[in-house]
């Protein structure tokens, strides 16, 4: 979907769209409503909205907001079936609610009552024109006229920015009613079909049931470039072989209006917010129980609101026999890291490789979830296993010999470290992480100083806004004596990380070597100051910084061995 027909159907989508503010009949009331308000502001926690804004519902049994706030947080919880009769009571009370509509449109759907659905008061009971269109639409299919049916897509398709949107649909309606040669003919007319991985995979269908597999597996390789992962080579092996695939993408009319709420909060990832996204997704998995794709989006609206609890539950709800199986196991060990439970995502991963022993992104991400462990070994073997696996030349490539190249260097193998670097520079010669990762070392190595200044010089031209890059250049300039040249650049790198203690750190070093001593113990306490206690393993070292600060970064120096300032400078 582009970004016009996104910010199209999200603007027809949002009206109507109600926030509580609530009014509360007593104190008892207001105290769990404020309990349950704070739950959504601060973690859309909807267990928690939902458990004491009905609380408070019992205590004041006709708030309108309560309503609508209890609906809206059970619909996000995916239980429609305990948001349907509060959104009954809503109706009787004569009181407009897009998300009580939302609930008792699904309710209606769900058992096929696609008059009822024909004769709603649009002003009173509608979700929103897009939606109410497409929903339309499929009605009229429901109730068999077809030829309504067309009609009622074309309408929509006048619409500004959403004649994609609406004959996607057609097609999908056509292709449900076995018309493939129409279906195909509609995903002509919009450019060749639709930028969606879902879209695209109805179209290979519909070209299949046309005898056109040689067609479908060309468009696959374009619109997917070579490397399938094992949901998109099974569709590709069956197309092979010269199987004719079934058409599953909509098998009913009720699995159509799954896919009007499917693809509306697909089309809203990204341009709306993360709850009013997941409600859609809830209603098609409400609507549709194996459509995979809405399980997989509403699972990832839940980890990037913070719920990862509901996330992991949510990506279990796909069927290991699923062949989006692979894609539910990597996102749940995700919503794992991110919930600090490393070991068991770990788990899921190390079980995955053995399911998926020739996958690199299973490899991979084991790799980086071992990296950020600090477990620099088995990052490296499982960085070994997701290379052997990766075509030579492949986007992911450098990327993998990137993060090799890192746990190498923290295992103290330079020279495994440097060969990964360079051979993920020579396939991104202007990549600014690798340019200045290999810069940064080589400077705190003190080897290879005129490159490592020109590789971050690259670098910083390529991401100015980087604090760690430029902080690279100004560590850089530093080491090779330059320190004039040295605080402008450390001082951008602070403004841009003020928080970080080892940019402080440098800068008052820089400081210290241009004569400003009393502005380098500033920065040196600063960084003290950032210093997280629990990170033992940090790069700033807070019993150095606090050496320098007894007796001077001369004398530190000196203590270390290091050669003095002065030589640096090229003073006798």
């Amino acid at each position: 979907m582009n970004s016009i027909i996104r910010k199209a159907a999200l603007a027809v989508c949002l009206a109507g769209l109600t926030v509580p503010s609530v009014t509360l009949a007593d104190s008892t009331a207001a105290g769990a409503y404020l309990a349950g308000r704070q739950a959504a502001v601060y973690a859309s926690d909807f267990e928690v909205v939902a458990r004491y804004h009905t609380q408070a519902l019992q205590r004041d049994k006709n708030n309108p907001d309560l309503m609508e706030s209890v609906v809206q947080a059970q619909l996000s919880l995916g239980r429609i079936d305990r948001a349907l009769p509060i959104a009954q009571l809503m109706v009787e009370q004569d009181l407009r609610s897009q998300v009580a509509n939302m609930v008792l449109t699904a309710d209606q759907i769900k058992n096929s009552r696609f008059d009822r659905i024909l004769a709603r008061d649009l002003e009173a009971d509608g979700i929103g024109p897009l939606v109410d269109g497409l929903l339309d639409a499929w009605a009229y299919l429901g109730t068999d006229d077809i030829d309504a049916a067309m009609a009622k897509f074309d309408e929509v398709s006048g619409q500004s920015g959403l004649r994609g949107f609406a004959m996607y649909h057609k097609a999908l309606a056509l292709g449900q009613t076995g018309s493939y040669a129409e279906a195909e003919a509609v995903f002509q007319s919009i450019g060749g079909g639709p930028m969606t991985r879902r879209g695209a995979l109805a179209r290979v269908e519909i070209l299949s049931q046309l005898g056109r597999n040689s067609e479908a597996l060309e468009m696959m390789a374009t619109t997917f470039g070579a490397g399938f992962d094992p949901s998109l080579t099974s569709v590709a092996d069956r197309l092979a072989s010269r199987q004719r695939l079934p058409f599953t993408h909509v098998t009913s009319v009720s699995d159509g209006m799954a896919e009007v709420f499917f693809s509306v909060g697909a089309a809203l990832n990204g341009e709306a917010s993360d709850e009013y996204a997941l409600i859609y997704a809830r209603v098609a998995t409400y609507l549709r129980p194996d459509h995979i794709d809405a399980l997989l989006l509403s699972a990832d609206l839940l980890d990037e609101l913070g719920q990862y609890d509901l996330a992991v539950t949510t990506y279990k709800l796909v069927p290991p026999s699923s062949p989006d199986h692979h894609a539910a196991e990597l996102g749940r060990a995700e919503a794992l890291r991110r919930a600090a439970k490393p070991d068991a995502a770990i788990e899921v991963l190390e079980r995955l490789a053995l399911d998926y022993p020739t996958l690199p992104l299973v490899h991979s991400s084991l790799g980086d979830l071992f990296r950020q462990q600090e477990r620099y070994e088995e990052a490296a073997s499982a960085y070994d296993r997701a290379l052997q696996f990766t075509e030579e030349g492949a986007p992911s490539q450098w990327f993998l010999l990137y993060a090799r190249g890192i746990a190498h260097e923290r295992l103290d193998d330079w020279p495994a470290a440097e060969a990964d670097f360079r051979k993920a520079l020579k396939l991104r010669p202007d990549q600014p992480q690798v340019l200045n990762y290999l810069g940064y070392s080589l400077v705190e190595k003190q080897i290879k100083l005129d490159e490592a200044l020109e590789m971050i010089e690259r670098a910083v031209a390529a991401r100015p806004e980087s604090g760690y890059i430029v902080d690279s250049l100004g560590w850089v300039l530093y080491r090779l004596g330059r320190y004039e040249e040295a605080v402008g650049h450390m001082e951008t790198a602070v403004e841009l990380m003020p928080v970080d203690p080892v940019v402080n750190d440098h800068l008052g070093d820089v400081y210290w070597a241009v004569g400003r001593k009393r502005e380098a113990e500033f920065q040196w306490k600063r960084a003290l100051s950032v210093i997280d206690p629990d990170d033992t393993d940090g790069e700033a070292d807070p019993e150095r910084i606090r050496r320098k600060l007894q007796v001077g970064l001369d004398d530190v120096l000196a203590e270390e061995g290091a050669p003095p300032l002065k030589v640096a400078n090229g003073d006798d």
